[in-house]
């Protein structure tokens, strides 16, 4: 597998390889939310209230968005790493 935003991802990504995209989540207590974002790839940010939610979302924004990146529909398949900060 090939990390998005790494060199030639995309045209990894559009020969059919698998891609993996780090996207980090946090609970937001004072706003009672999940937050995930990606570094890796640019414009991916959701919110929802539960985990479960906010991975269903991240995934959907992920595919949408790597479908504007790439221009085309790929057969490209994305592999979470979802991160989670330890509880205190």
């Amino acid at each position: 597998m090939y990390r998005v935003g790494l060199p030639g991802w995309t045209l990894l990504a559009k020969l059919g390889m698998t891609v993996r995209l780090r996207v980090n989540i946090r609970q937001d207590l004072e706003a009672n939310v999940y937050v995930a974002e990606s570094p890796d790839l640019e414009g991916l940010i959701v919110e929802a209230h539960t985990l479960d939610e906010v991975k269903e979302e991240a995934l959907a924004a992920a595919a949408a968005l790597l479908e504007l990146k790439l221009h085309t529909k790929s057969h490209a398949q994305t592999d979470f790493i979802l991160h989670s900060p330890v509880p205190a």
